[in-house]
């Protein structure tokens, strides 16, 4: 059996591969250089190496043949042993032992083992498919010579059409500084105008609203304190505090407004329009604010939470 495979094989993943009663293979990372006589760019190597002194077994080649060649252990571990036997005899005949993807074995005048690796294989899988990779040597001293010997031979003029050549970069430079002011222009012009339209839409939308709005003083924080009239105003629509249900647009939508609010009870009445030209309909008015107040949360409660006070200016 040639366990030379196997070992090739494990190679690829362990460090070390030892051999039962010959010794170990082991592998050592290279990293990518460059060989500076060759001007060639070598890719990282696992290289490697031979150790006769490593020769216990530590079961990872026996398995490996064992599961590789469907056998036993005991099987594989037989096999390795034939095969070291046949390999120390060539080494006693003085010859050399070579194995296939690994390197050849053989005794030095000393009786020695000594191993020469198969330099082109390379068990770093990174590298899988990486080669080495010459490069042209840069001749710069032989570039500069014939540089100047052209030179000396034909001097360089610089002749009419070569300086008419630079006013075209300075017209270009030129043209360059316009366009950039005219970009420059454009974007605050542009700017401008933005500003312009969205201050439009604002004074829109600002108008909008305030139409929206019916003419009413609303008292939220810090009420006033409530004024007391000097003479009793008996007519409601005199007074100046009104709880209002609503606003209409239309006259005749106003007074059906105020008939629905007169038949739950309510003093209603419809107000003079404001400068909108909407009608307000009031639930009724009240002399002071207090009164008023106390009649809007009654209305809250009872029959319109959205009802609010208005006071006639």
């Amino acid at each position: 059996m040639m366990i030379e495979k196997h070992i090739s094989a494990l190679l690829y993943r362990y460090q070390c591969v030892t051999v039962p009663g010959f010794g170990a293979f082991l592998t050592e990372i290279r990293p990518s250089y460059l060989d500076a006589n060759s001007h060639t760019f070598y890719p990282p190597k696992k290289l490697v190496s031979f150790n006769a002194n490593v020769k216990n077994n530590d079961g990872l080649l026996a398995n490996h043949i064992a599961l590789q060649e469907k056998i036993s252990y005991s099987a594989a571990v037989h096999a390795v042993a034939v095969a070291v036997e046949d390999w120390k005899q060539v080494l006693n005949n003085y010859d050399i032992i070579t194995l296939k993807n690994l390197g050849e074995i053989g005794l030095n005048a000393e009786g020695s083992l000594v191993f020469t690796p198969d330099v082109p294989v390379n068990y770093l899988t990174e590298a899988f498919g990486l080669s080495a990779v010459v490069a042209s040597a840069v001749r710069r001293e032989e570039l500069k010579a014939e540089v100047e010997a052209l030179e000396e031979r034909a001097p360089i003029i610089f002749t009419p059409e070569r300086k008419r050549s630079y006013s075209y970069l300075k017209y270009a430079a030129v043209f360059a500084v316009l366009t950039g002011a005219g970009v420059t222009g454009f974007k605050t012009y542009h700017d401008q105008q933005v500003e312009i339209q969205t201050l439009a839409v604002q004074n829109s939308v600002q108008e909008k609203v305030q139409q929206q709005i019916q003419q009413a003083t609303f008292f939220i924080d810090n009420p006033l304190p409530a004024v007391t009239l000097p003479l009793k105003v008996e007519a409601p629509a005199n007074t100046p505090y009104h709880v209002v249900a609503g606003a209409y647009k239309s006259e005749a939508n106003a007074d059906k407004a105020v008939a629905q609010l007169i038949a739950k009870g309510f003093k209603a009445q419809r107000l003079q329009p404001n400068k909108f030209g909407l009608y307000p309909v009031s639930y009724g008015g009240y002399a002071t604010y207090a009164e008023a107040q106390t009649g809007m949360r009654q209305i809250h409660k009872t029959d319109n939470p959205e009802a609010w006070l208005m006071v006639k200016k």
